[in-house]
């Protein structure tokens, strides 16, 4: 299992209204926690972007539990979870700083050629190096 831990603090325009961080934030949060996770394994967007290969989100689910506030230090741990040929799949736990789960979630990412915006397969060096870590 492949996993990664992202702290982030709280700024005061991601709180709405009620003082709770606005949940359209959350999809920010995954994308810095699943970016940091992809960087250690050498896997970097602008290094594919030069290769024509972008990956969107396709897909994400969340479940809000707890909210969380200004200032609040939260730990959002990131698993790759499955890598089929196009797609790779990640699980998403964010903490709050008493250590309780605020937030689950799910996203897919798919692999597009940058030009057509079509989806293509997972280059076979990153294929290789995913499938060889998650086993």
């Amino acid at each position: 299992m492949i996993q990664s831990e992202k702290k982030i603090r709280i700024r005061y325009d991601e709180v709405d209204k009620m003082g709770y961080v606005y949940h359209g934030n959350y999809a920010k949060y995954f994308h810095v926690s699943r970016t940091h996770l992809l960087r250690k394994l050498g896997i970097c967007d602008k290094t594919l972007e030069k290769q024509h290969i972008i990956m969107p989100v396709i897909e994400m689910n969340i479940q809000y539990l707890k909210p969380v506030h200004y200032d609040d230090l939260i730990k959002i741990e990131t698993t790759f979870k499955e890598l089929t040929g196009i797609r790779l799949k990640f699980d998403h736990i964010v903490y709050n700083p008493g250590g309780e789960i605020i937030n689950k979630a799910q996203s897919t990412l798919a692999f597009v050629n940058s030009n057509t915006h079509r989806a293509i397969r997972i280059p076979d060096k990153i294929f290789n190096k995913l499938k060889t870590i998650s086993n």
